[in-house]
């Protein structure tokens, strides 16, 4: 396994470090972009020393970008932002919400987030209302919500639990036809049994 290479930085690099840092680097990484860019060399004594007022200046810059993250963190703490996107009946939109998306609505909104700090494991692919993490470097980090609506109004779906119009609510009354056939039933029903009695009567009389 090849040892790694040991390099002076002649520039700031993210996730790496200052100008003026000495520092390790696989041997790859060495050969294939710090050397060829121009952006490290071999480290000497003089070489370091002549870097000394170059990393001064950059760790003070460092330093207030630092200030200057730790106050966005504090003001982006529980706020949401809306985005408004086509999408189809069922809410799945036809364009992803991306990383990109929500750092242009924050810097829109007066936030300075760098796609690099928007957290997003996947795409926002329909309407909801996510959670997304805000994060720069280890410590500072926050929590926002991510509003995504329709840019028109979706008809929701009819519950399968909801009675449909054609069947009968279990408080409704009979109608005035079902009365009064119902009524007639009955009265029919009375005059036959009147007749069958009268004629039974009148037999028994002449048996008489």
């Amino acid at each position: 396994m090849a040892r790694n290479y040991e390099l002076l930085l002649l520039e700031t690099i993210e996730n790496l470090g200052l100008v003026g840092d000495v520092v390790k680097v696989r041997p790859g990484f060495a050969r294939n972009y710090l050397l060829p860019n121009g952006m490290a060399e071999t480290p000497t004594t003089e070489k370091i020393e002549a870097l000394k007022e170059a990393r001064a200046i950059a760790e003070a810059q460092v330093a207030k970008q630092r200030a200057d993250r730790e106050a966005l963190i504090a003001r982006m703490s529980g706020i949401s932002i809306t985005l408004v996107r086509a999408c189809n009946d069922q809410g799945i939109l036809y364009g992803a919400v991306t990383q990109r998306d929500i750092s242009d609505q924050l810097i829109s909104d007066g936030y300075g987030v760098d796609m690099r700090a928007v957290r997003l494991n996947n795409p926002i692919r329909r309407v909801s209302t996510e959670s997304v993490t805000i994060q720069f470097g280890r410590d500072l980090i926050a929590e926002i919500t991510v509003i995504v609506k329709p840019d028109r109004i979706i008809e929701l779906e009819t519950p399968a639990n909801t009675p449909s119009s054609n069947e009968p609510s279990a408080d409704a009354q009979p109608s005035d036809e079902a009365n009064a056939a119902a009524s007639g039933e009955d009265k029919s029903d009375g005059k036959s049994a009147g007749k069958s009695g009268g004629k039974r009567r009148n037999k028994a009389a002449a048996a008489e």
